[in-house]
């Protein structure tokens, strides 16, 4: 039971102080500096594409963020949580209801396994949610990404067995 409890509360000491800001073009030499060289870009975009993403929602209107997580000067990770264009490869559960679309999640590999990557999903979704509504989340997870699976799992998404290409769907339903 002690080792739970240093467990939480070793993680919790990584939750106070992780600070969610906008992705721009005056910050994004933060993104690249993320260490992902474990993460091929068949798994998760890379900062580039996050990038060009992020300001084709901006041109359009499109509701949402791309966030990058920083704790104390060190940027550890950035996600997208953004109003989703429908796709034709979208679940049935997801045909003519709007919802939220996660893309380019990434952790710095440094960062990994220590409860981080949880808190800046929820943050996020939570920070979209405040800002914009509600909606459910949809997302997509490279068919070897296994791990990217499980942890999505632990974080209340369902795996649909719908693909886009290599890509499975994973549903987060309100």
């Amino acid at each position: 039971m002690k080792t739970n409890i240093a467990l939480q509360h070793k993680q919790s000491a990584h939750h106070t102080n992780m600070i969610l800001e906008q992705l721009t073009h005056d910050n994004e030499k933060h993104a690249y500096e993320i260490n992902r060289d474990d993460i091929p870009e068949k798994w998760v975009d890379t900062a580039a594409t996050i990038m060009e993403m992020t300001d084709y929602g901006l041109e359009n209107n499109l509701i949402g963020h791309t966030f990058l997580a920083r704790i104390d000067d060190k940027y550890v990770g950035f996600i997208m949580v953004g109003e989703a264009l429908p796709w034709d490869t979208d679940p049935i559960e997801m045909k003519g209801i709007p919802f939220y679309r996660i893309m380019g999640f990434v952790v710095d590999k440094e960062y990994r396994n220590r409860g981080l990557g949880g808190e800046l999903l929820e943050k996020a979704i939570e920070q979209v949610y405040q800002e914009f509504g509600r909606r459910s989340l949809a997302l997509g997870v490279h068919k070897d990404n296994t791990q990217a699976g499980r942890f999505y799992e632990r974080h209340g998404f369902k795996r649909m067995g719908v693909f886009e290409g290599d890509d499975e769907y994973y549903l987060r339903l309100i």
